[in-house]
This record gives C-alpha cells, structure tokens and sequence, in this order.
C-alpha cells in the first residue's frame, strides 16, 4: 500500500523526514493492530519509530525498515519503581529522538507517555504533537463513568491529565461517550474502527464440510475473553445429544493475573469436545475447521480483531452483547449477541446457527461485507493518516 500525506512545510519542521514515535507495551501487539498503519505512514514518508518491549518480533520490525527502541517495562506489575524508571527511560527516549507526532497506544502507554513528555519538554517548551489511542476501556471503567464520582477516580483524572493538549482516538462510540463522561472534550475524540483488516489475505472460506460441526474462540486464553463460559456452552450442547466441538486457539498470557494457566488449558483440551490448538501462526487455519466464531468476552472490548478476522473469512459470530463486539456483530444480521456470563444463552445461539447452514451462510457473507466496507485496512489506514496530518498541521502552527 503506498499513501500520500501532506506534512508540514520544512520552516516548521526539520528538513529530514517527519518522525512519528509509536509508544507500545509489546512488540507482538504493535505487530497485530498497528504494522498496517505504521507502513502507510512510511510510506507517506515518516521516519516510524517503535518503542516497545521486545520479544519476538524485533526483527520483523527492524526488517520492515522502522526504527526499534526497546523497552523495560511490562504491560502490568511494573511497580512503583519500575514504573519511575520506565517513566524516565521513555522521557530520556522522547528528548533524543524529538518526534513529531507521538502515538501513545493503549492505556498505560498513554499515561505514563504523557508523564514522559512532561519530563522531556518542560511548559514552555517544543512539544511533539501527541495522539493517545484508547483501544478498549475494560468492562468496570465503562460501568462506573456514568457516576458522578467517577470523574475523580485515580484512573480516570490520569487519563484526562494524559490526553489534555491532544487528540484521542476510540474505537467504538461507548467508549467516546464514556470518555466524555469523564471530562474529556468530544472535539478531540475521534471515532476510527479497529486496526484495518488485510481484506486479501482473509478471504471468505466455504462452510467446513467436517464433522462434527466445530465453533472457535481466538484470542488470548483469559477468563475474561469468556473461554470458560464457551466450554460450559459446548458441555450443554452435548449433554443435549448435540455433536458440536469447541476449538480454542490462543495462549495462556502470563503477565496477565485473568490468564488460565497451561495446566488449566491442558485439562479443558482434554474434555470431549473441546480442542486447545495453542498458538495458531496462521488464524485461518481455525476457520477452514469452525463453522461459526464464539467470543462470550465480558471485558469491553476495543474493536476486537479476532471477530473482524472471522468477518472477513465469512463466519457468523456469536458474541456477548458489550462495546466492541456490537460494532462487528450486528444482531441477526453478521451474527447473534447474547447476555455476559449468560451459559444457556450462548448454548442456545451456537446451537440454533449449528442447525442453519442457510443461515450461517448468509451471515458470514453480511460479515464479509461489512468488514469490506468499515473496517478494511484502507478504510482505518485513511482515517489515522488524515488524523496525522492534522496534528502535524496544527503543531506546525504553534511552533
């Protein structure tokens, strides 16, 4: 994909490529929701910057051409002292580099971002035009921001203190709605979908002709994505004399206290009817076996990619009714919601698509459809790009 995106003239600027910084707790999650936007934006001609913990993938994003600045801190746990010493590595990071536009993504990468940036350029000071990315807020943040008092809560005054001065992206409209609850102005939110989906590389799949019939759930294996509630669903539809199988596909997160354990996962995979796969390299693998997409998260999710991948590959979903997940599944249409942590609920909706293949078809064509049309890459890619550029057009004029 090659874009084009005007800069800021050269007066306003430094004469090299404009530097665009991407602030992320894990080298494998820039790599999932943010590679397709930060190759535009190469492409368009910034110098990308990636600061992150590094696992995996550096050499994957070393060899894509960007810049890698490796991190010491976790996604959590980090404690008071680590999280001083991040706070400071990250602040020593922004004074060297001097970005132009800094991309905090996800929450802790927003506030303590925003910390950095107040210890690398004093008040007064040049400052790097700033964009925090809220990728989803959590189930209980969203229940609380109707309160009163929630605008005082520790989280919440950090999260207008980080965002102050610049702009914000959500993925959902709860979520734009919860942070203008908490005090943030809707002119500087901005509504983008997700992260792009490569709409080439998942293509639509014809329904499996295996039997059993399977269902599968993506993602990492927390209790929060609901993979407990999908294995007490299939155990219901098989007690029911209903021959249904429940692929799991995804890995225990260990920096994660909602994580079951491998020993717990090994011992799911060993019920009948119920498959652990572990890490998948290649998702569509999962949906050339499963007919229909189970994703019971009560979480409250961003845009989740694992339904949008799904979408894409032309599988009806089954969801819990919460953010996120109602932007892919519309009801009856790409998929069925049903009520969190309600078991006979989504036993009765995978049960009831498991009998319709007219039906799955037709949803998981409405899905494919939809992703096409909202989500895919050069739809979002579009969207952030003219956002920077916006940002660099207004930082060019206060400079």
């Amino acid at each position: 994909m090659h874009s084009t995106l005007p800069v800021a003239p050269a007066s306003a600027r430094s004469e090299a490529a404009p530097k665009l910084l991407f602030l992320v707790t894990e080298d494998w999650f820039f790599w999932s929701h943010r590679l397709p936007l930060a190759r535009a934006a190469q492409d368009a001609g910034f110098a990308v910057i990636v600061a992150t913990r590094v696992h995996d993938h550096g050499d994957r994003i070393r060899e894509e051409g960007f810049i890698l600045r490796p991190l010491a801190w976790k996604r959590r746990g980090d404690g008071l002292i680590g999280a001083v010493r991040a706070i400071i590595q990250i602040a020593r990071l922004y004074r060297a580099e001097r970005p132009d536009i800094v991309n905090h993504v996800a929450l802790k990468p927003i506030v303590f971002g925003a910390l950095a940036m107040r210890l690398a350029f004093p008040l007064g000071a040049w400052k790097p035009a700033r964009l925090a990315a809220v990728m989803g807020l959590g189930s209980v943040f969203s229940r609380v921001a109707g309160s009163r008092a929630a605008r005082f809560r520790p989280l919440a005054v950090a999260l207008r203190l980080a965002v102050r001065g610049g702009r914000v992206t959500v993925e959902n409209p709860e979520n734009r709605a919860t942070l203008a609850r908490l005090g943030i102005k809707p002119a500087r939110i901005k509504l983008i979908r997700g992260s792009g989906i490569d709409t080439a590389r998942y293509q639509p799949l014809p329904d499996p002709a295996e039997t059993p019939l399977a269902a599968a759930l993506v993602g990492r294996m927390l209790r929060s994505k609901g993979v407990l509630d999908a294995a007490a669903a299939i155990r219901l539809l098989r007690a029911q004399g209903r021959e249904i199988e429940l692929l799991l596909a995804g890995v225990a997160d260990l920096d994660n206290r909602d994580s079951l354990s491998e020993a717990e996962l090994t011992a799911l995979g060993a019920e009948p009817g119920i498959t652990w796969l572990g890490h998948v390299a290649d998702v569509r693998s999962v949906w050339r076996r499963a007919a229909i997409a189970v994703f019971p998260s009560t979480y409250g999710e961003g845009v989740p990619n694992a339904l949008l991948e799904a979408a894409a590959c032309g599988r009806p979903i089954v969801a819990t009714d919460i953010p996120g997940c109602r932007e892919v599944v519309r009801y009856g249409e790409t998929g069925l919601l049903v009520p969190p942590y309600d078991v006979a609920a989504l036993a009765e909706a995978v049960g009831a698509l498991a009998g319709a293949p007219a039906r799955r078809q037709a949803m998981g064509q409405a899905g494919r459809a939809l992703v096409e049309r909202e989500f895919a890459e050069p739809v979002i890619v579009a969207q952030t790009l003219a956002l920077y550029d916006e940002l660099l057009r207004e930082t060019a004029g206060g400079r």
